[in-house]
C-alpha cells in the first residue's frame, strides 16, 4: 500500500479550512489532511464579521457580475467562479445544515444571523472529514527537496508534506511565500474610512445620504453608494468602494487628499442650478433656509444654505444668482480635506500578496513550485464589502483543496 499523502494546510482561517475539508473528504483513506493555526481561535474572522453576523456570500451569481466587485483579482477569478461560486456555496452550506437568508442588498447571511452556525459547521466538517487541527502552532519555515516539504514548527518539531496550501493572511504567510521564490506584492490597507479634521463632519454627524458620490478631484477614482458622516469623517459604502479601488494610490499619498461628494446624484451643477432657478417662480416665496428641493437631511440643507453666503430669510424669488450657484457646486462637488485612514471594524481587508501570475488559478498551484498552493488572503485578491472576500476565500480554498486531492 502507498503511503497516504501528508497535505499540509497553513492558517486556519476561512480559505484554509474550506481547503482542508475539500481535500479530506476527495482524498478519503489515501491522505492526512493537517490543519496548522498559529493562534489558539481558529476561524476569529470568520466568527468577526459582520457584526458578528458572518456575510458568507452575495447573490450576485453570474461570474461576469461577480468580479466587477474586486479591485484586484477579478480577471483571475473569473474561471473559478465558473466551477464554483455563490450558488455553489450556497448549496455547501445549506447541505451541512447552515441555511442562508439573501437581504435587500443581496448580501447573504445564516437564518440564524450568527456567526457561530459557519464555524460550528466548518469545525463539524472537518472534524467529520478526518481533518487534524492544531492550534497555538505556527510554521516558521518551509523549505523543499526531493519532491517534499518540511515545515518547521513553532513547537520545534518538523513536519513532512507532500503538498503544502498557505492560507494565512498577514506578513507571516507573505514571508513564506517569498521564501519559497514567489514575488509579493507590497499589502496596503483597503477597505478604509476616512478622517476628516473638518467642522461641517463633525456637525453632520450620523446623518446617512442613501446615495451619494465620492471621488477624488484629479484622478478616476469614485465610489458609489450610501454615505455616512461620523465624527471622526466620512464612511459607509461609497467611501469603502473608494479606497478598496484606490488602495494603492491612496497609499503613495500617504491617506492626505481631497474628497468631493455629490450628494445628488446623477444630478450634474448645471442640472441642480436650473431645478434651483426653476423655484423662483414656482415657489419664490419659500425660504432657502426652511425647505430643501433636493432630497437631502434637513440638517446637511441648512448647513449647506448657511455655506453659499444666503442672507438669513431669504426667499427663493430674492436668491442671488451667486448663491444659487453656490449651492449646486456644493450639492454636487463638496470638498473635504482627508487627513488619514481609520479602521473599518466590520472588514479587516489589504490589497497585496502573492503576484497572481506565479499562481494557476485552475488549481491554485505556484507555477514555480510544484505542490505548493494558495487561496484566501494570501493572495493578491480582494472584494468590496458585501461577502465577496469571503466568496473569494470558499472559491480559491475549494479548488486549492480538489486539487491537492488528485
Amino acid at each position: 500500500m502507498p503511503e497516504p499523502l501528508q497535505i499540509a494546510i497553513v492558517g486556519g482561517g476561512a480559505a484554509g479550512f474550506f481547503a482542508a475539508i475539500t481535500c479530506a473528504e476527495a482524498l478519503g483513506a489515501r491522505g492526512r489532511v493537517t490543519i496548522f493555526e498559529a493562534t489558539t481561535k481558529p476561524l476569529a474572522k470568520v466568527r468577526i464579521s459582520g457584526g458578528g453576523r458572518c456575510n458568507v456570500t452575495n447573490a450576485r451569481t453570474d461570474p461576469r457580475e461577480l468580479v466587477a466587485h474586486y479591485p484586484r483579482g477579478g480577471r483571475e477569478l473569473l474561471g473559478p467562479f465558473h466551477r464554483f461560486g455563490p450558488k455553489e456555496t450556497i448549496a455547501w452550506f445549506e447541505a451541512r445544515g447552515v441555511p442562508l437568508v439573501t437581504q435587500p442588498d443581496l448580501c447573504l447571511f445564516p437564518v440564524s444571523d450568527d456567526s457561530a452556525s459557519v464555524i460550528d459547521c466548518l469545525l463539524g466538517a472537518a472534524r467529520a472529514a478526518g481533518v487534524e487541527l492544531r492550534t497555538h502552532c505556527a510554521v516558521k519555515q518551509i523549505a523543499h527537496a526531493a519532491g517534499r516539504f518540511a515545515l518547521t514548527l513553532g513547537t520545534g518539531e518538523t513536519f513532512a508534506a507532500d503538498r503544502v496550501l498557505l492560507a494565512t493572511g498577514g506578513a507571516k504567510g507573505l514571508d513564506l511565500a517569498a521564501a519559497l521564490g514567489h514575488r509579493i506584492e507590497p499589502p496596503v490597507p483597503s477597505l478604509f474610512t476616512f478622517r476628516i479634521a473638518d467642522p461641517r463632519c463633525a456637525q453632520l454627524a450620523g446623518i446617512v445620504i442613501e446615495e451619494a458620490v465620492a471621488s477624488v478631484p484629479g484622478t478616476r477614482l469614485q465610489g458609489a453608494g450610501p454615505l455616512l458622516f461620523t465624527h471622526e469623517g466620512l464612511s459607509g459604502p461609497a467611501i469603502l468602494r473608494l479606497s478598496a479601488w484606490g488602495a494603492r494610490e491612496l497609499a503613495t499619498r500617504e491617506y492626505k487628499f481631497t474628497v468631493a461628494l455629490n450628494l445628488v446624484p446623477p444630478l450634474t451643477t448645471a442640472a441642480v442650478v436650473e431645478r434651483l432657478n426653476a423655484l423662483r417662480t414656482t415657489h419664490g416665496r419659500k425660504q432657502l433656509h426652511t425647505w430643501s428641493p433636493l432630497e437631502l437631511p434637513q440638517r446637511l440643507w441648512e448647513q449647506l444654505v448657511a455655506a453659499s453666503g444666503a442672507r438669513p430669510g431669504v426667499a427663493w424669488a430674492e436668491a442671488p444668482a451667486a448663491v444659487v450657484q453656490t449651492l449646486a457646486r456644493l450639492a454636487t462637488a463638496s470638498e473635504f480635506p482627508v487627513s488619514g485612514k481609520a479602521v473599518n471594524r466590520e472588514e479587516f481587508v489589504t490589497c497585496g500578496g502573492v503576484n497572481l501570475r506565479e499562481v494557476d488559478f485552475r488549481t491554485m498551484e505556484s507555477r514555480i513550485l510544484p505542490g505548493l498552493h494558495f487561496a484566501g488572503e494570501v493572495l493578491d485578491v480582494d472584494g468590496l464589502t458585501g461577502g465577496f472576500n469571503f466568496q473569494a476565500a470558499w472559491t480559491t480554498g475549494w479548488h486549492a483543496g480538489s486539487a491537492m486531492a488528485r
